[in-house]
């Protein structure tokens, strides 16, 4: 299947973990790097455009994409932070085409589908990732939410804004 076929909301989320057997944990498992500590002057946003399902896989690979960049352009002088959780478990009903398939499945008897991945529905005009730097690395922070939109199911805008001191969040 592809993963495109998970990018519209579609139905309730299945999220309920407990009645869920072999749910698979989300790829991404670090959400917030570089130095958390210090205060950053600006705030440079990757807001979502359109309502989407984002699949665990792609949060990662934007996470990576980002992060390597800051990474080797400003140290730890940087703040990225990935805001959405993948909860919603994706399930897919395995059909297996080519000779002999028939043997092999049921069609749409029993078509409940078994857990193949997370995604995290993220809403219109939704941060989908943060980057705080001081205003030496506004440039490189823009580049690398620009790389990492690109790894983004759903079309994404950079917002950059100068924040004074620390926010909660």
């Amino acid at each position: 299947m592809k993963a495109r076929n998970y990018r519209e909301i579609k139905g309730q989320p299945y999220v309920r973990k407990e009645f869920i057997k072999g749910h698979p944990p989300p790829k991404i498992t670090k959400f917030t790097m570089g130095d958390p500590t210090k205060d950053f002057s600006y705030r440079v946003s990757l807001i979502a455009e359109r309502a989407a399902q984002v699949r665990h896989v792609a949060l990662e690979a934007g996470r990576i994409a980002a992060n390597r960049l800051l990474t080797k352009k400003l140290g730890k002088d940087f703040l990225l932070k990935v805001l959405p959780y993948p909860h919603v478990v994706l399930r897919e009903n395995k059909m297996i085409f080519g000779a002999h398939a028939d043997r092999l499945q049921d069609g749409m008897r029993a078509a409940f589908g078994k857990p193949i991945g997370t995604a995290a529905r993220v809403k219109v005009n939704q941060p989908v990732m943060i980057v705080e730097v001081d205003e030496k690395g506004i440039d490189v922070a823009k580049e690398a939410l620009r790389r990492s939109r690109a790894k983004m199911p759903m079309p994404c805008r950079i917002v950059i804004e100068k924040i004074n001191g620390k926010l909660g969040g």
